[in-house]
This record gives C-alpha cells, structure tokens and sequence, in this order.
C-alpha cells in the first residue's frame, strides 16, 4: 500500500512536468557529451552530439601511438599529414576515412625513398578488426616509408614560439578550432623538420623530389594556398628562417575570427614580404629570396569553385588536360567531403584514385 501510495503520488507530477522531464534528461545527456570523456559503451550518444569541430580530445589522456617527439625524424626527407579531428577517439581506435588514406598512400607510393609521416592528434591506437578502415590502415602499414605516429598537442608546442597560442586556449576558443589548429600545426612541423606538407584532400600524381626546399603554391591569381608547402631543414639555412618568420607571424597575428588568416593568410603576407609586391599575381612563378611560388596548375589545377569537376564524368577530359603538368591534385575537402563516389565511377578523380592509390581504392566497400 505504502508503495501505490507513493506512485500515486508521483504520477501526477511525471505527467504535468514531462516536458520539464524530458529537457532534464537532455540536459544531462548533453552534459555527458560535452564535460565528461565519452564511454565507448555509449559512443553512439556521444557521436551525436559531439561538436565536430571540437578539439577538446587533444588534452585526454590514454593509449595513443607512439609519439612523434621519440622518432629521430629525417630532416628534409619527410612528408607531413597531420590528421585532426578527434575521430579515433570517439570511435575508441585510428580510425582514417578512404581518401584521407588516399593521400597517404599516393605520396608514399611516388616517393618510396622519402619517409611519409601520418601524425594524429586524437590519441588511440590500431585496433585491426576487420572494418574497411581498420583495411585502409593495413594497406598504409605494407608500405615500407609510411610512419603513423601520435602528436600530442600540448608537448607538441612546448617551449616554442607558439606554446601560448594552446596553452592560453586561444586555439579551442576559435570559432574554426579544428582548421587553426591543423594551421599551426603545417607550420610548426615544417619548423621542427623541414620537409613537405601535405593536406588530406589529395591525391599526389607525381614524384615530389624535383621540388626545391622552399615553396608554396597559388590556388588562384589572387591568393597562395597553404595546403602544400616545403621548407629547408637546414638550421643555419634560410629555410628555418623562414619558417621562423611563418611561426613568428602566427604568434603575433593569430585571429581565431578569420578563417583564412592563419594557414594562407601566413604564407600570402611571407610571399608578398619576400617578393616585394602587392598583388599576388606579381610573384607566380617566381623565386624570391631562395622561395619559390608556383602557378594554380602545379597542386590546384582545378578552382574550388569548380570542385565538382573531379567528381562527375562529364568533366573528366577537362580535368585531364589541366592536370598534365600538375604534381598534386587538390579537391577541396570542404565542399565535396559529402559527395561519395560509386567504385564504378568513371570520374577524374575516381580514375587518379585507382592509378595512385591502388591498394587503398581496392578496400572500398561500395563507394570512394
């Protein structure tokens, strides 16, 4: 009796507040996602409300990969990727999405005797369980110069001119957190080490060891990309100084309001610095204090306005023809991420995947 008592008690209110209920149980939902670290017994909850552009698994603590800062890294013979999401640890292990498996596979592919260097942000390990990107990673490992390895942020930056910029949270406050952060990131690298940088949404088509130590790329007439860059190792060099200059610009004018201002917008003030001019335009082609900016056609023959082309058959002689002198195929993973492509697609950049990343193309299930 006690008991129906006191459900009789009860009922009324459950039913009156349900609504109030109901925001309650969200509330607390929410609140697990976004203050706690995530179960993986729940990570279907947490997958749907984390904040895609979260960076906040840099600072979680658990198994990773071995650290970068252990590895004796060849300076100036390494090829960076810098994967930057904290997919792997919401999915509790590496996890890598086909074409970012892609770009990895095409530059070792092309350049067998440079180490490529795959570095995750998220902490996790290799689990191989048989899923299809559990089969990307296996295909990356079976080649000899692809090294996956773990790069904690926060030891990342230590004692460097750009320690403050994440120790301050000036970077997870940004409104493109996970994008500055890769920002940071692509010119730290190449200050540490010398070398290559490389986005993710590439595809790499031809060997990259004719490029000079020091270069960028235009993406257009008016302005340099900052999604493939190198710079000399050499300490004593003019290389470091200036990557130093990019670190230095990134300390002094890191904006987390402008999307573009810290990753382009670095290298577009060092190239108009160096090369004396004001209209970028003025330096395409040219090599200004030992900097060299190549045209739209060497790793953006394709505008991102007309990113489209890569992915529907109709323009797939057009895109042939733009690429004949293009080391580098860039598709502008900001617009064409949601766009799958069928495996008997015969468009461009089904065919520069099935040619350049040949055993990670073959582990596709239904779509690339």
């Amino acid at each position: 009796m006690h008991k129906y008592r006191v459900l009789c008690t009860i009922m009324p209110f459950l039913q009156v507040n349900k609504k109030l209920l109901l925001l309650f149980v969200f509330l607390v939902l929410l609140w697990i996602c976004f203050y706690t670290e995530p179960s993986h017994h729940f990570s279907s909850i947490f997958i749907y409300f984390y904040k895609t552009d979260s960076i906040k698994c840099y600072r979680y603590q658990g198994e990773t990969l071995p650290e970068i800062s252990t590895v004796d890294v060849r300076k100036g013979k390494s090829i960076f990727f810098h994967e930057t999401s904290c997919n792997s640890y919401i999915n509790g292990k590496i996890v890598i999405a086909a074409r970012e498996a892609c770009a990895v596979e095409s530059a070792a592919l092309l350049n067998p005797d440079t180490d490529v260097y795959l570095l995750f942000t998220s902490p996790g390990v290799i689990k191989l369980e048989g899923t299809e990107s559990d089969r990307f990673l296996k295909a990356l490992m079976s080649y000899k110069n692809v090294r996956l390895h773990h790069l904690n942020y926060k030891a990342y930056t230590k004692d460097t001119p750009l320690e403050d910029l994440y120790e301050s949270g000036r970077i997870e406050a940004s409104n493109y957190a996970m994008s500055h952060a890769s920002d940071v990131l692509r010119y730290l690298t190449l200050w540490k080490y010398g070398g290559i940088y490389l986005d993710l949404d590439v595809v790499v088509i031809k060997n990259l060891e004719s490029l000079p130590p020091n270069f960028s790329g235009c993406e257009s007439m008016e302005n340099v990309a900052a999604g493939i860059m190198g710079f000399e190792s050499n300490s004593s060099g003019l290389g470091n100084s200036l990557a130093e200059e990019c670190i230095m610009d990134l300390k002094s004018h890191f904006s987390g309001t402008i999307w573009g201002n810290n990753g382009p917008g670095v290298v577009t003030r060092l190239v108009k610095k160096h090369c004396h001019v004001n209209k970028i335009k003025d330096s395409i082609g040219r090599v200004c204090d030992d900097f060299k900016i190549y045209p739209p056609e060497t790793f953006y023959p394709i505008p991102w306005p007309s990113w489209e082309y890569y992915f529907k058959e109709k323009y797939f002689a057009k895109v042939m023809n733009a690429t004949l002198n293009s080391y580098i195929i860039h598709v502008w993973n900001k617009h064409s991420t949601s766009l799958r492509l069928p495996l008997n697609s015969k468009s461009a950049y089904s065919m520069f995947a099935k040619k350049f990343c040949p055993k990670v193309y073959k582990e596709c299930d239904e779509y690339f």
